[in-house]
């Protein structure tokens, strides 16, 4: 997820020279890669960190996807696949409690 977030971010900017996009594809790619060190270093919090960059992602691509008809390719697969690992991490989360 943090590859693929930080990939939609520059593919955003090389396509329309967007700066937000950019900006937010590194944060929420950012966040996702910190979710998963801490996930890797069975560290505290790592799951409930990826749960926030999927809530984050999928706040800003599903407006995104609908706006278009669900007809642009990029917001509605970021879309799908925020709401994906969102599920998946949700899940996690109650599993560790």
């Amino acid at each position: 997820m943090a590859g693929l977030s930080l990939a939609g971010g520059v593919a955003g900017f090389a396509r329309t020279r967007s700066i937000p996009s950019l900006v937010a594809g590194v944060a929420v790619g950012s966040l996702y890669g910190y979710a998963g060190y801490l996930v890797k270093e069975n560290k505290d919090y790592g799951h409930e960190t990826a749960v926030v960059a999927s809530a984050i992602l999928a706040g800003a691509m599903i407006p995104r996807a609908i706006k278009s008809g669900f007809k642009k390719p990029v917001p509605v697969t970021m879309s799908v696949v925020a709401l994906a690992a969102g599920g998946y991490y949700v899940k996690k989360v109650i599993d560790y409690m």
